[in-house]
């Protein structure tokens, strides 16, 4: 069997596949093999690993019909989505989630391969990907690391890793070699690069007055911020909130991979094709917030750059692990020495404290991504770990109460269909302090949450380049002022 040229991205990425994906003898194995290494995907039973072998054998020789081997791997993937279903999805059974991710794996091999399977020659012919193949592609492993997570084995990581490596050369040498392109596709991506701007759009939202400003450091030293967390100047409330200059000084994203370009975000996202969960709405307790899957292009040109859209509907990429998803963008960034120390435990007079207190301590920091538009809104909250807020890029207002004022900050408790929501306050800061809403929303606030008023806080623009060290347990409501990425680092 004739094979791609294995120093070219393609014949990387086929090899890839066929090697890694379609692992017939992992599948054979798991039809007798007992032991306890491999029981996970066995549990979805005997028929349905006995139909993955049955696909990934036709996939490896591009066998049968190449349309009705796309619909039973779609038929697999759609009943492990019903089990999601079925289940709360922390409930749901390991092997419906290995059986989504085998069956995406497998799916997206036989796309892979797609072209020279038609053929019927029985050879690996070189062909560009089409624009419509790469989309399906990213789209189908993408969802498969969405839904069901990354695989378990730190080789299989790799591998997903390297085929996302490979379709990012060849999304490069599309660009770099449109000649071998259709001329229809060669216009629809001029037009598309004409969109892409190198910096966000400049229009900022309401900017709050800073009233209590949080002391400010330049870079300090390991010893003394560990000895601003375990010797605080106040042990009524334990550490408090500070901004820490310079030190993202030395990161890539802030320097030469700047994430303040769309260009180069979109170029980390294989033009844009890498699929990203965003939230609808200003904020996650707001009426008619959702959530939705969608590629980062479309969030990047609908939510971001297009003033007129985003000022229609907000969509925020908030909370997400998009440096698992997206290694390359980990590359950018650095874990600050600060999440090192050896922080205090929850302060005392927080509600919170006990059950803070039980959570394990983490092997390495927690990092979250936090990308939209001017507007958005995290509703006063707080979290159960130490936090470092990293502002990339644009600004942020930033409200903080100590853990003291909880009894004044009205926690929302266990709300419709169980759901905890004891870190989530039930105050709209916004409509309170007389910046959003009319002003009877804002007198019947102060009617309905009387303790309120007497609440005291600290607050702060936290710039372009800074961190805000938020301790455990501190109430604080985020507003972005401007297009604003930042990466939370939670340690404890």
């Amino acid at each position: 069997m004739e094979r791609f040229n294995p120093s070219s991205p393609q014949g990387k990425l086929v090899d890839t596949c066929l090697r890694a994906f379609c692992d017939s003898d992992k599948l054979a194995g798991l039809l007798q093999d007992e032991s306890e290494m491999k029981t996970v995907l066995r549990a979805c039973g005997s028929p349905i690993i006995k139909l993955l072998l049955h696909l990934s054998n036709a996939i490896k020789n591009r066998e049968g019909d190449f349309d009705l081997v796309i619909q039973r791997l779609d038929d697999l993937i759609a009943l492990a989505t019903e089990k999601f279903y079925a289940f709360p999805f922390k409930d749901v059974p390991p092997c419906w989630r290995d059986l989504f991710r085998e069956a995406s794996f497998l799916k997206f091999s036989a796309l892979a391969v797609k072209k020279s399977w038609m053929q019927q020659n029985g050879n690996l012919d070189l062909q560009p990907l089409s624009g419509e193949q790469m989309d399906e592609m990213v789209n189908t492993i993408d969802m498969a690391l969405i839904m069901a997570g990354p695989p378990a084995s730190s080789d299989s990581q790799e591998q997903v890793k390297s085929v996302f490596d490979h379709l990012q050369e060849i999304h490069i040498e599309s660009i770099q070699s449109p000649e071998d392109y259709p001329l229809r596709k060669r216009r629809k991506l001029d037009e598309e690069n004409k969109l892409w701007q190198d910096g966000f759009p400049k229009s900022e939202a309401f900017e709050p007055p800073v009233s209590n400003p949080i002391s400010k450091w330049n870079e300090p030293s390991f010893g003394d911020f560990e000895k601003h967390m375990l010797h605080p100047n106040n042990t009524n409330i334990g550490p408090e909130p500070v901004i820490i200059k310079g030190a993202l000084n030395h990161w890539p994203a802030r320097n030469g991979r700047p994430w303040k370009s769309p260009s180069y975000l979109l170029s980390k996202t294989i033009g844009g094709r890498r699929l990203v969960p965003i939230e609808l709405g200003r904020s996650y307790v707001d009426e008619g917030w959702g959530q939705k899957i969608i590629t980062f292009k479309e969030f990047m040109g609908h939510y971001i750059l297009d003033p007129e859209s985003s000022a229609l509907a907000t969509g925020y990429l908030a909370q997400h692990d998009l440096f698992a998803q997206i290694p390359s963008l980990r590359e950018d960034i650095a874990i600050p020495d600060y999440c090192f120390t050896s922080p205090p435990p929850p302060h005392y007079s927080s509600p919170l404290a006990e059950k803070y207190s039980r959570l394990a301590q983490l092997d390495e920091p927690l990092l979250n991504a936090w990308f939209g538009p001017a507007g958005t809104i995290s509703p006063l909250h707080t979290d159960p770990y130490h936090n470092i807020l990293s502002q990339v890029v644009g600004r942020k207002y930033v409200r903080l109460y100590a853990p003291k004022e909880s009894e004044k900050l009205y926690a929302r408790g266990v709300e419709d269909g169980g759901v905890d929501m004891g870190n989530t306050s039930a105050l709209d800061i916004g409509v309170l302090a007389g910046w959003d809403g009319s002003e009877e929303e804002k007198r019947e606030a102060q009617e309905r949450f009387p303790l309120f008023r007497e609440a005291e806080f600290v607050d702060c623009i936290l710039e372009e380049g800074e961190c805000l060290y938020i301790p455990v347990g501190w109430w604080h409501y985020v507003r972005s002022l401007s297009v604003s990425f930042s990466v939370s680092f939670w340690f404890n």
